[in-house]
């Protein structure tokens, strides 16, 4: 069967008819191994391991409403893959909206609405703001129609469930992996900090795991500086950032920001004195890793949250038992297990193209 990208308006304007076709029925992606927290929608609970079981099929075509902040790089396009993967794999109606960037949390509201106004029965939301969809939460759930927080996290307590992994801790390993490089005590070395944009709810706990892991070390955090992830804006920020802080050792941040400093270190020959760090994975990241321009980066299997949302979302739906709070285990991935790590968890196929829509 295949995955079709239709002609129609969505967010940022009219797309163009594509199709795919590649393991969307894949079976293999089970049992993977998740964390479980209890009790559920608080970061700080306590985490128990176990392997996630989907359904074999869903009991009828349940139609499954997304919504993404935008789909300006390939993280996103990752967890679209899973997503649009597994609504084929289990039978179900998917249709993704996209708000065009992390400013537009009006556009990402009124698409919601919309979904749910046309019918969608159930609502997967990677939010752009942390509290900024609690009424609409609300308002959706007093419908009857369950809501399933994915990848980026929400504060509202009516949820469904949440399918992510805690970006604190994402930012914790990032900044771990370079702490035990310089600890306590050796030169010091001066870094500069890209979290992402401000007010995004994975963006503020991945902060927070980042300055907690490299306090105490040799680490000096020069720079912190926000921003939306498209491109330019993140070449923008570490351009400035050079100019601020020629003596700067270390960019670590989004992947987009990683992906940025390869091209912009590399035309100012500085790609051997400083070193660069993602605190989450994309084909780029990858790259870069392989290359030998990008340190590492953590993992949080993005494919496997987007396949996990839509399997709980059928679970909601058809009243059986789902994990209300659920994610992958996180993982470093850098020189030494680049080659051998589970790509299909991680990454989209190569030939995958953006997936508005599954019939």
């Amino acid at each position: 069967m295949e995955l079709k990208r239709i002609s129609q308006s969505i967010g940022a304007g009219a797309l163009i008819a594509v199709a795919w076709s590649a393991n969307a029925n894949a079976a293999d992606w089970y049992p993977y191994p998740v964390q479980v927290w209890e009790p559920a929608f608080d970061m700080a609970s306590p985490r128990s391991n176990t392997d996630y079981q989907p359904l074999e099929k869903a009991s009828k075509k349940w139609d499954i409403c997304v919504s993404f902040p935008h789909m300006k790089d390939a993280y996103w396009l990752a967890v679209n893959y899973g997503i649009a993967a597994e609504a084929e794999r289990l039978g179900v109606q998917m249709q993704l909206v996209e708000a065009g960037g992390y400013t537009n949390l009006n556009t990402q509201i009124s698409q919601i609405e919309d979904c749910v106004a046309n019918g969608a029965q159930a609502v997967i939301i990677g939010a752009i703001s942390f509290d900024g969809m609690n009424n609409l939460v609300k308002e959706v759930r007093g419908k009857g129609v369950p809501v399933i927080d994915i990848i980026n996290g929400m504060s509202s307590k009516e949820l469904s469930a949440k399918s992510l992994v805690s970006f604190g801790e994402m930012g914790f390993k990032a900044g771990e992996y370079i702490a035990k490089k310089h600890p306590k005590g050796s030169t010091p070395v001066k870094v500069a900090w890209f979290p992402g944009p401000p007010g995004a709810g994975w963006v503020e706990a991945g902060n927070k795991g980042f300055q907690e892991a490299v306090k105490g070390s040799a680490i000096e955090v020069v720079e912190t500086k926000y921003g939306d992830t498209g491109k330019e804006v993140q070449l923008k920020l570490v351009e400035d950032t050079l100019e601020a802080h020629p003596d700067i050792e270390y960019v670590v941040g989004t992947a987009v920001t990683a992906e940025a400093a390869v091209g912009l270190l590399r035309s100012r020959d500085l790609l051997d004195k400083i070193k660069i760090m993602s605190y989450y994975f994309t084909p780029g990241v990858f790259q870069g890793i392989n290359r030998g321009q990008i340190l590492a980066a953590p993992t949080d299997s993005p494919v496997i949250q987007g396949r996990v949302a839509v399997d709980i979302a059928v679970r909601t739906l058809e009243k059986k038992d789902f994990l209300k709070h659920v994610g992958p285990k996180l993982y470093v991935i850098d020189d030494s297990n680049v080659k051998t790590f589970d790509r299909n968890s991680s990454l989209a196929p190569d030939n995958f193209k953006p997936t508005f829509s599954v019939n």
